[in-house]
């Protein structure tokens, strides 16, 4: 009988790992920057979460034989990423946005502190993701800050369209488009980049870290309209008193569920061929549906 593969045990380590260089970045700033600002950046960089994508991103390059060491770029990458992804959440929680006092069980950073700071904080992490990565001597960081970039810029470019999306009946193709860019390309791009730190290019890895970035999507819009605020860490039911456009709402939410575990089926076999090297990889791949928040 196959043990099972310890996701949670995993995650925690990658955390454990990752967290104090999230830290480091807002800390480096303390010398000379704003207090409050500093102190803003830190809260939102140390607000707990799975830390999927470093993990993706690790896990990634161990796949394919790569150097995922503390002092490794793929590490480098993970850092740059998640202070991309945390930017990215403070601007989502503005009023503006999607208008959230809450997350991942405390009060969002514009809540805790005030909407210009949250602004600020927001655009700090940008700046400081870019520079922490470009700051490696290897060669692969500037290719790698290129591919962060594209899909950070298609992030943005999928809120903007989960915004024009509210109250609108979308088809199925915008929905999927939205997911696409919205959430599937940073995730993809912690497949890839984490592939690409391991020599692989980016191109092979891509479609696989996109597949499961709709996948976890679909699920995360599940999540949204049956759990509740205690387990989500978030306020639940949130997307459908908004308006959002979600698959479930076009396809239904069985049909939505079946094609969440056709990505996944597809992404995992794509990553079957790496062996044993894979197996984290693979497990973070499972994660994507089966966590419950």
């Amino acid at each position: 009988m196959t043990t099972p593969f310890p996701i949670e045990a995993y995650l925690r380590s990658v955390a454990e790992r990752v967290e104090p260089r999230l830290a480091a970045l807002a800390d480096a700033r303390a010398p000379g920057g704003p207090p409050r600002l500093v102190e803003a950046m830190r809260y939102a960089l140390l607000g707990g979460g799975k830390r999927m994508r470093p993990a993706l991103v690790l896990a990634a390059c161990e796949a394919h034989g790569g150097d995922a060491s503390d002092a490794s770029l793929a590490m480098r990458f993970a850092v740059a990423l998640e202070a991309i992804h945390t930017y990215s959440l403070v601007h989502d929680d503005l009023p503006a946005m999607d208008d959230d006092d809450l997350r991942r069980g405390r009060p969002t950073v514009h809540k805790a502190y005030d909407e210009p700071t949250a602004v600020l904080v927001g655009d700090g992490l940008q700046s400081l993701a870019f520079a922490h990565l470009l700051a490696s001597p290897d060669p692969a960081a500037a290719p790698l800050a290129r591919l962060l970039a594209e899909n950070a810029q298609l992030m943005v470019e999928g809120q903007a369209r989960d915004m024009a999306g509210e109250h609108a009946r979308l088809g199925e193709a915008e929905v999927m488009e939205l997911m696409r860019t919205k959430t599937g390309a940073l995730l993809a791009a912690a497949v890839a980049g984490g592939a690409r730190c391991a020599g692989v290019p980016v191109e092979a890895a891509y479609p696989v870290g996109l597949k499961l970035g709709l996948a976890f999507q679909i699920a995360d819009d599940l999540l949204d309209l049956t759990a509740d605020a205690a387990t989500l860490g978030k306020r639940a039911g949130k997307d459908a008193a908004a308006g959002k456009s979600t698959l479930h709402a076009v396809v239904g939410v069985e049909e939505a569920r079946r094609r969440a575990e056709a990505l996944l089926a597809e992404a995992l076999a794509a990553i079957e061929p790496l062996g044993p090297r894979g197996e984290a990889l693979r497990a973070l791949a499972r994660f994507v549906l089966a966590r419950k928040k």
